[in-house]
């Protein structure tokens, strides 16, 4: 399969993902394909595929940054990369959507944290972090 192929099958996974994150997140496949995991773990099998198959075929490395930007010249490592932020950014958009039901934070409040978790990952988790500060609510223990 080719590079470009696997790209857009996975940014398609992720994107599909990330919309039903926004407009349906106590639906119950939300759970049990999102919130459970199940999609980041996918991704994650992808990369390490990729990993499997093309670590250490790239030039360049993780000890300099002249050294990352060269790795970054191989298709097959940016893809890795790639599905990195996709399965780690959604895994944390998850965590924020779970969370915030368990700490009866409302959805509406959640969105611009998931937008910009998507868009810009640590910066949204910094938000939702904020947020959860000043809304969330101790989870009950039943």
């Amino acid at each position: 399969m080719k590079a470009e192929t696997i790209f857009s099958i996975a940014n398609m996974i992720a994107l599909l993902s990330w919309l039903i994150l926004l407009v349906a997140p106590r639906w119950k496949w939300t759970n049990k394909i999102i919130l459970s995991g199940v999609i980041p773990l996918i991704l994650s099998v992808a990369y390490l595929g990729l990993i499997v198959l093309f670590f250490g075929k790239a030039d360049g490395g993780f000890d300099s940054l002249p050294n990352v930007m060269k790795l970054f010249t191989n298709e097959w490592a940016v893809l890795a990369g790639w599905i990195h932020y996709l399965a780690f950014d959604l895994f944390v958009g998850s965590w924020e959507v779970k969370d915030s039901q368990a700490k009866g934070i409302s959805h509406w409040f959640v969105i611009p944290c998931l937008f910009f978790t998507f868009m810009f990952g640590p910066i949204g988790f910094l938000m939702y972090s904020v947020l959860r500060f000043f809304l969330g609510k101790e989870a009950k223990n039943d």
